[in-house]
């Protein structure tokens, strides 16, 4: 399966902020979408979902499988969200519901595409909470997200966006909020998992060195509009935008590489 975006445009209140933006996500491939504050990245990724904040509109064109999404009845759209695609955010605190366990969390979206039991739900989020490396799985499914760690955290909402098997992760800024170590934790979970289902992911940065450490394909947003799409090694060696030369120049250092090394 792939994804395909052309010629998006997403407008809120006649201001247009994602422009003409196009990109194409093959079968099991890593695209990073990076670029400042306000370049039109998380824009664009919740569009792919169909969900815009309320006021905005989206045109142009996103195919999934070769099926146009942009225009799809919301129900239709939420069989996908959390099946065939997953979504991870910037801040779990925010994305998670404070009022629910973990483990209710990390199985709902598999109660609701796979008609599974109570029973039996709760012991796939174990399970889960286990693929994500979270401690003590049978006990941390039955606490709430505040008893958790920012890491943990972040963990449970991978585990949530992933419990039903998606071919296709966006992860919009999961590690930003996290300490270096932390974050280097996070991402290498996250690539192993992604490299051992075979998903394809849209990870979405402001940080090229993490972009570097994830991803093999590079979109750089600026303003709305795409300015440079090359491979990763491409825009690290020889950038061709001042927009990447810039986020060159401002990338941070990580301690981070991947386990194995870069693949």
């Amino acid at each position: 399966m792939s994804l395909q975006v052309q010629d998006l445009v997403v407008e809120i209140d006649g201001r247009r902020l994602v422009d003409g933006v196009s990109f194409e996500v093959p079968d099991g491939a890593r695209v990073g979408l990076i670029g400042e504050s306000g370049s039109g990245k998380s824009l664009t990724a919740l569009a792919i979902l169909g969900l815009l904040p309320d006021g905005a509109v989206a045109s142009g064109s996103i195919r999934w499988n070769g099926q146009e999404l942009i225009g799809r009845p919301d129900r239709e759209l939420a069989r996908l969200r959390g099946d065939a695609i997953g979504i991870v955010f910037q801040e779990p605190r925010t994305a998670l519901n404070p009022i629910r366990t973990v483990g209710r969390q990390i199985a709902e979206s598999v109660r609701i595409h796979e008609r599974i039991g109570r029973r039996e739900a709760r012991g796939r989020a174990i399970a889960e909470a286990a693929r994500v490396r979270l401690p003590d799985p049978p006990s941390i499914v039955d606490r709430y997200p505040h008893q958790l760690s920012g890491g943990q955290r972040q963990r449970v909402a991978i585990a949530t966006a992933l419990a039903c098997r998606p071919r296709l992760l966006i992860a919009d800024e999961p590690t930003t909020a996290l300490d270096v170590t932390i974050q280097a934790e996070i991402l290498d979970l996250l690539l192993g998992l992604v490299q051992d289902e075979g998903m394809s992911l849209v990870f979405i940065t402001h940080d090229l060195a993490v972009l570097a450490q994830i991803a093999t394909h590079g979109v750089v947003l600026e303003h709305g509009r795409v300015v440079e799409d090359a491979p990763v090694a491409q825009l690290l060696r020889a950038p061709q935008s001042s927009v990447t030369q810039g986020l060159l120049r401002d990338a941070t250092a990580t301690l981070w590489r991947p386990e194995g090394g870069a693949s």
